[in-house]
């Protein structure tokens, strides 16, 4: 999958129009608040690297809305329509990501999905082939704990 700067370059490219506004440190601030607020480390599936990307773009958004609010002036009225449509943006992108984590879920964590879901105990009644009870032989143990299986 994609390296870092692999994603910094991928987003570069997609937010083009904007490359007058951004330094270079931004994408690299915004993959790192990107890797912070998705716990990835690394991008192993095509699933994270695509939210990690739209991540980082939000954050880039962010930054320039946090600019345009900087340089807001009582006559210049299309820059209030430029922050209002950068504020709109975020809140979507918000929302998408909330979205995508609640429909996957065991994308967002470090653990197994047969994990999320507690401990599995088995009863502890055994029979063999015959049908006879073996629950008490010493060979005997419970399953305490969730498997693949």
């Amino acid at each position: 999958m994609a390296t870092d700067d692999e994603m910094k370059t991928l987003v570069s490219e997609e937010v083009r129009s904007l490359a007058n506004y951004l330094e270079d440190e931004d994408y690299t601030n915004s993959l790192a608040d990107a890797k912070r607020e998705t716990g990835w480390s690394t991008f192993t599936t095509d699933f994270k690297e695509f939210w990690v990307k739209m991540r980082m773009k939000r954050h880039l958004f962010f930054y320039l809305a946090s600019e345009t609010a900087r340089k807001f002036k009582a006559k210049q009225f299309s820059l209030h329509q430029k922050f209002e449509h950068y504020m709109a943006l975020i809140k979507k992108m918000d929302e998408d990501f909330k979205e995508a984590m609640e429909e996957h879920p065991e994308e967002f964590t470090s653990s197994d999905v047969y994990a999320l879901f507690g401990s599995k105990i088995d009863a502890g009644f055994a029979y063999d082939v015959l049908g006879e009870d073996i629950t008490y032989d010493t060979e005997q143990e419970v399953i305490i704990t969730p498997s693949d299986d």
